[in-house]
C-alpha cells in the first residue's frame, strides 16, 4: 500500500503531464472541468481542476467535496498508473480503476491519456 504523500505526487505527475502538452491539443481536448481521486484504502481525496490554461495544483481536501469528474482507486493502483498511464485503460477495465462523470468528459480524458 501507498502512502497518501505518494499518491498526490503520483497524481501530480500525472497532472504534469497536461502541463507539458502542446497548449493547441490542450485547447482542444480539454475543457474547464474540476477533478477527484479518493482513495479508499487511505481514506483520502485530492482534487484539482484540469481545463485549457493546463492544471491546478493537487490538493486533499474532504471526501465530501463535489468534483465534475471522479476517481476511484487503491493507492498501488494510483502509483501505477502514475509509472505507466497506459495502464490506465486496464485498471478501468479491470475495476480497479472506476470513474464517474459525463460521457462527453470521459472522451475528452480518454484523449490525453
Amino acid at each position: 500500500m501507498a502512502t497518501a504523500e505518494e499518491c498526490r505526487i503520483a497524481l501530480e505527475k500525472l497532472v504534469g503531464r497536461i502541463a507539458d502538452m502542446n497548449a493547441e491539443d490542450r485547447a482542444k481536448h480539454l475543457v474547464d472541468r474540476s477533478m477527484s481521486l479518493r482513495v479508499p484504502d487511505l481514506g483520502v481525496m485530492f482534487l484539482t481542476r484540469l481545463g485549457p490554461d493546463g492544471a491546478e495544483p493537487v490538493r486533499q481536501v474532504d471526501p465530501d467535496t463535489p468534483a465534475q469528474v471522479r476517481f476511484i482507486a487503491d493507492s498501488d493502483v494510483v502509483v501505477a498508473v502514475a509509472a505507466d498511464p497506459g495502464s490506465f485503460v486496464r485498471a478501468w477495465l479491470s475495476g480497479k480503476l472506476k470513474v464517474q462523470g459525463s460521457v462527453f468528459d470521459l472522451l475528452h480524458l480518454r484523449k490525453l491519456m
